[in-house]
């Protein structure tokens, strides 16, 4: 596949169904952006964090081990600096902390604390309820078909960002 044909080899034109899904993509970004509901889960929560430290800190409750910054930064999608500096201000809130790496003692890793967890877990189910009750209506074979559907876009979208990211830039 090449970069400018989405569709992949040999297609000049994308298929008006895969045209109809970015601007689906956009009304979806938009409307949990404007809609702050980000910012109301957060608030649901008891958590008065922005959205890049919520990230860091989802992203921590999720992990299956404690993670390194650049781990997070990679699952995020994100530089480390910015990833480290949203670690800083979870500590000083007690709810991240560094241990230390027993692969490599001059690293340390992060792991969510106990308050961190149940803060991350407030949050994730109120936003897993707002999202339930947005699909309420829906069949179970649809709600069933938009989680295989979305999991498969989230993978599928990510390895071929991660090939762009191996290739050197063509003058």
């Amino acid at each position: 596949m090449n970069a400018e044909s989405p569709d992949g080899p040999g297609s000049d034109q994308p298929s008006e169904s895969v045209l109809a899904v970015l601007p689906r993509l956009t009304q979806l970004s938009s409307a949990i952006s404007r809609g702050r509901l980000v910012e109301r889960a957060a608030e649901a929560a008891g958590l008065a964090l922005d959205r890049p430290a919520l990230g860091v800190l989802v992203t921590l409750n999720m992990a299956d081990r404690p993670l390194r910054v650049g781990e997070i930064a990679e699952r995020m999608q994100v530089v480390g600096p910015h990833v480290t500096r949203q670690v800083q201000g979870l500590e000083r809130r007690n709810l991240v902390r560094r241990v230390s790496d027993p692969h490599d003692r001059r690293a340390s890793l992060i792991e969510p604390t106990s308050e961190g967890t149940q803060a991350a877990q407030r949050y994730t189910a109120s936003m897993l309820g707002w999202f339930t009750d947005a699909i309420s209506g829906w069949s179970e074979q649809d709600r069933s078909d938009l989680g295989r559907l979305l999991g498969r876009l989230a993978d599928d979208v990510t390895a071929r960002l991660a090939l762009l990211d191996d290739v050197p830039p063509t003058s």
